[in-house]
């Protein structure tokens, strides 16, 4: 697999590490990203926050609309991977994804 590190992904970290606010954020990320990718990519998050809570391929599944070769990437990076998920969810601390008996539709 190709290796993602090179000065344009540096820079483009180096620019997200300058933004000072969820407003910012979402500013940069509509204007970097398509909805779709934006849904993707917090979908994935979400999943691995459920997963580290102990909630089963279905039921995130279901509450996502993630395929469950999706979610088991996830899992795949999770469990093996160099640690991204673990940081985040470690420092946004309790759980909060929505639990499993709710759905994006509510």
């Amino acid at each position: 697999m190709k290796s993602i590190h090179n000065p344009d992904v540096d820079a483009l970290f180096e620019a997200i590490l300058t933004l000072d606010s969820v407003d910012e954020c979402y500013r940069f990320f509509e204007d970097l990203c398509t909805v779709k990718e934006l849904t993707d990519i917090s979908q994935r998050l979400r999943a691995a926050r459920m997963l580290a809570a102990g909630e089963n391929y279905a039921d995130i599944c279901r509450v996502t609309g993630m395929s469950t070769a999706t979610i088991s990437r996830v899992n795949k990076c999770l469990e093996y991977g160099d640690g991204g998920y673990r940081t985040i969810i470690e420092r946004l601390g309790t759980v909060k994804a929505t639990p499993a008996d709710q759905t994006d539709t509510d």
